[in-house]
């Protein structure tokens, strides 16, 4: 398996205009394949997504789910450039399905561009401490907090984890799908999860 570097992504990004975590995954699925790679992007309709992702978003809807036994509820806003869009089934159906995914894993941001320095800074000082008396290299200890921080994204943020009924995509696999079969910039604006007897963070 190629060794999947920052350059191979960078440049990888620069011809694409793909996001950073969809050309390393991209370059990951083709063992580094730069042409393979561009492809696959265009294939998954990312490319597709990235040319309409500065559009406007002022259509949408708002979406509630409520638990059957009534302890648990989410309230998530999802937008899109038109009505045609918002009024579509899949639409609807896709704001069902994220609704869903924030009901079972709570995710707390909606992507990594969401999370505040503060908190980042404060989960690199809890591993830095956790790894201090490990004996590591300072190198090494640093590439290991920053690994624990990629973790931290995937499991915290909506769009980097794993969508609960098929762990191969992610959230943000669904928002390209549907973007790329209609041609609009769809995006999840914010949202909020309510769980009885859970307090705020």
């Amino acid at each position: 398996m190629a060794n999947i570097t920052s350059d191979m992504v960078k440049k990888l990004r620069g011809a694409t205009q793909a996001g950073m975590m969809d050309c390393k995954r991209a370059l990951v699925e083709t063992d580094g394949d730069f042409d393979q790679a561009k492809d696959y992007l265009r294939k998954k309709g990312i490319l597709k997504a990235d040319k309409v992702s500065g559009r406007e978003t002022a259509e949408g809807l708002v979406y509630s789910y409520i638990h059957h036994n009534g302890k648990l509820g989410v309230l998530l806003e999802l937008n899109c450039v038109t009505d045609f869009v918002a009024r579509m089934e899949e639409f609807k159906e896709l704001a069902h399905k994220i609704a869903l995914q924030l009901a079972a894993m709570g995710a707390r941001f909606i992507s990594r561009e969401h999370v505040p320095q503060e908190v980042i800074d404060k989960e690199k000082e809890i591993y830095a401490e956790q790894m201090k008396d490990s004996g590591k290299p300072a190198n090494i200890i640093e590439r290991i907090v920053e690994s624990k921080l990629e973790s931290f994204y995937k499991d915290n943020c909506l769009l980097e984890q794993e969508y609960v009924f098929e762990s191969e995509k992610t959230i943000n696999d669904l928002l390209v799908e549907l973007i790329a079969k209609t041609g609009e910039n769809i995006r999840v604006s914010r949202f909020a999860r309510w769980q009885v007897g859970e307090s705020e963070n």
